[in-house]
């Protein structure tokens, strides 16, 4: 069966408009440019097949490409059911690439096209928040038996990789990706504080300028959406659970104070701390009039959905991914893309440039774990240094921009404990 009848996507007919995308990302992604030449030389999944679990648009895309040209077959599907884009999908089959994904299927289609694409029997896979392990784990260990390991994306499937390492049930080695250097650094700070404020300014059309933004977690991605408002000229509050964090947020220059206190002064709120439920019932009930809410944590469950619209007389559609909720004592809170990730349900995610990098560890990983499968075990391991330093070698050299190296006299006096 050829790859075009086996996949399942939206409109082939859209082939053209992806392959401009694909094109355009190529061009801004140097790393991953380098990446496939040794790939393509080296061969080093010849004869393997890999599946991925990615936000399906253009820069992922050409992940999979790039995987595909040291020898693997892969197959990708997406792991958000609105940042898929039918376009980009059509393009990857073109191209000779399985694909099992669609914009905004079903929760029933959307878990379907999950399964197939394990159906496929991958040696290593790429996932993203962990669907594709607890599938794997749960409803289909039939298939577990084939997979060599794999490479994790975010914070979240993390969490949940290290609850199954911790409880024994991971059945394969899977790399943090999102714990290496140039993953959190760049792609979690800079991508996500870009493209977060992307995403709401192009469906919003409003001012951030002079507005109170609050950001609900402070970790690395809270640090870069907090970082950009503060630029955009908004005044910014930070809620926090982390003491140490809230004080870095403090020594940062931001206020920092309790939700409930937050939620009565917030314009804007961003929520991004991986965990559910941290805007609620008491919080919409002392919101402002017009309060405009969104999430850039990996699932749909940090801004309390239910408890919104049982407060709620009503809720529409005023522009393409804003609802709103018109609450029964008569204000009006309006949620960005159903409460997912903002950056890639009402934008195009993180700029090419950031994810060059963060595809490369995930390359870089996927050749690593298939090398070292059998002497890393069932476990979650962080991203080998020597990895995470040389894509940040091939960022600068991509950018033209040297830096020194140590002598041997400079190494043998930070070797040596005796006295100077």
């Amino acid at each position: 069966m050829s790859v075009k009848d086996k996949s399942i996507v939206a409109d082939m007919s859209l082939a053209p408009e992806g392959h401009l995308k694909i094109d355009w990302v190529q061009a801004h992604m140097p790393v991953l440019n380098r990446i496939r030449a040794q790939f393509e030389k080296e061969q080093p999944f010849k004869g393997l097949k890999v599946a991925i679990s990615l936000h399906l648009e253009a820069k992922t895309a050409y992940l999979a490409k790039v995987v595909a040209a040291g020898g693997a077959e892969v197959t990708i599907t997406g792991s958000n059911p609105l940042s898929t884009q039918d376009d980009v999908c059509a393009a990857l089959v073109e191209d000779g690439i399985t694909v099992f994904a669609k914009y905004n299927p079903s929760p029933q289609e959307y878990k379907e096209l999950l399964v197939k694409a394990l159906e496929t029997k991958p040696d290593l896979i790429i996932d993203d928040g962990g669907d594709l392990v607890t599938i794997l784990h749960s409803e289909r260990r039939d298939l577990l038996a084939n997979v060599r390991g794999g490479a994790e994306e975010t914070t979240t499937g993390i969490l949940r990789l290290k609850a199954m390492e911790k409880d024994g049930t991971l059945k394969f080695p899977m790399v943090a990706v999102n714990d290496a250097f140039c993953k959190y650094l760049f792609d979690n700070r800079y991508g996500t504080g870009q493209s977060v404020w992307d995403g709401i300014n192009r469906t919003t059309n409003l001012v951030v300028a002079g507005k109170t933004v609050v950001v609900v977690g402070y970790g690395w991605c809270g640090k870069g959406v907090a970082m950009r408002a503060k630029g955009l000229g908004a005044n910014v509050i930070v809620t926090e659970i982390d003491a140490i964090k809230a004080v870095e947020a403090y020594m940062d220059g931001f206020a920092v104070m309790p939700m409930l206190e937050a939620a009565k002064l917030g314009d804007f709120f961003v929520t991004v701390t991986g965990n559910r439920d941290v805007i609620r019932s008491e919080h919409y009930a002392v919101m402002k009039d017009g309060a405009i809410l969104s999430n850039a944590g990996h699932f749909d469950v940090e801004v309390n959905k239910p408890e919104l619209e049982a407060m709620s007389a009503g809720k529409r559609t005023v522009r393409r991914n804003i609802e709103e909720y018109k609450l029964k004592d008569g204000r009006s809170i309006y949620l960005l893309a159903e409460g997912r990730l903002v950056n890639l349900a009402a934008g195009d995610g993180h700029p090419a440039e950031i994810m060059d990098m963060t595809f490369a560890l995930q390359a870089m990983s996927l050749k690593f774990v298939n090398e070292q499968h059998r002497a890393i075990g069932n476990r979650v391991v962080n991203v080998p240094y020597e990895l995470d330093e040389q894509v940040a070698r091939f960022k600068l050299e991509s950018l033209g921009t040297g830096i020194d190296r140590l002598s041997d006299e400079q190494k043998s006096y930070l070797d040596s404990w005796q006295e100077h």
